[in-house]
């Protein structure tokens, strides 16, 4: 079956709660048989990991399972903007100054609606950045900052490969999404935007007790103390692969990126321009 047919398959059932069966599956202890399964078809790097795959009871803690210390180090130097994720980068540029991305970016949304209605974004810069199934799943700070504020807009989960991507039209901001402002001294407020999907319903922060895909409207939450963070400190976790995009003010970075790399949490990826 190839992508194309999954998508036009999956427009005709509930994939909200597709998604949340998913979990509750991948929540049960019964999962554990399938963790070996899972890591094998799809070559996770298991040395790297904390413990063995005996140590997750099941699936879904193995899917945001914790790295041997070291193992991601963070670029150190003052004006570098650091991976927030294992992925693969689909796209970077420049955003136009209508909100959309440029023509050669391959595929097109509304990154104010992304953000949940933000207008600062307009002409600035934008990375997307795919995490597949066999990566880790955590999303960690680009920036040192802080935070003191952060959206969760409720939304469809379309799965996010290029097929889908390319056949719905504005999918990442159609998804849900969760979305964590950080304030810089040098690259302005970056949007980091955890973009939810098929089977990827369940997204968390460590700023808040929002919990993603359980039903709830959305909300803008203004924390009651701005919370400090500095490059690499966890941000996030996904329960499976998705797809996180950082969003940034005009002229704040110089990306140093390649379509179609792979990239690390805690590599330079760009060069902030403050």
């Amino acid at each position: 079956m190839n992508d194309a047919t999954i998508v036009t398959l999956l427009s005709a059932v509930p994939k909200n709660l597709g998604s949340q069966l998913q979990g509750f599956v991948g929540r049960l202890g019964l999962s554990r048989h399938l963790i070996r399964w899972y890591a094998g078809k799809y070559g996770v790097n298991t040395e790297e990991m904390e413990g063995s795959l005996d140590d997750y009871p099941t699936l879904q803690q193995f899917f945001v399972r914790a790295l041997k210390p070291g193992r991601r180090p963070i670029c150190p130097d003052a004006d570098a903007l650091v991976c927030p994720a294992d992925s693969k980068v689909y796209c970077f540029g420049t955003v136009k100054d209508d909100g959309h991305l440029p023509d050669d970016a391959g595929l097109d949304f509304d990154v104010v609606k992304l953000v949940g209605g933000d207008t600062r974004y307009r002409g600035g810069q934008f990375a997307v950045l795919y995490l597949s199934p066999k990566d880790y799943h955590r999303v960690h700070h680009p920036a040192d900052g802080s935070v003191s504020e952060l959206a969760y807009l409720p939304g469809a989960l379309w799965p996010v490969f290029p097929a889908a991507t390319r056949q719905i039209e504005g999918l990442f901001a159609k998804n849900e999404r969760l979305t964590v402002f950080v304030e810089t001294q040098n690259a302005g407020r970056i949007a980091v935007v955890m973009v939810g999907a098929y089977g990827v319903g369940r997204m968390t922060t460590e700023h808040s007790a929002v919990v993603t895909n359980t039903g709830k409207p959305r909300s803008d939450e203004k924390l009651s103390s701005a919370q400090p963070v500095q490059r690499g400190d966890e941000l996030g976790r996904f329960n499976l692969g998705s797809t996180v995009i950082l969003v940034m003010e005009p002229g704040t970075v110089a990306w140093e990126l390649e379509r179609g790399t792979d990239v690390k949490v805690g590599e330079r990826i760009g060069r902030i321009a403050g």
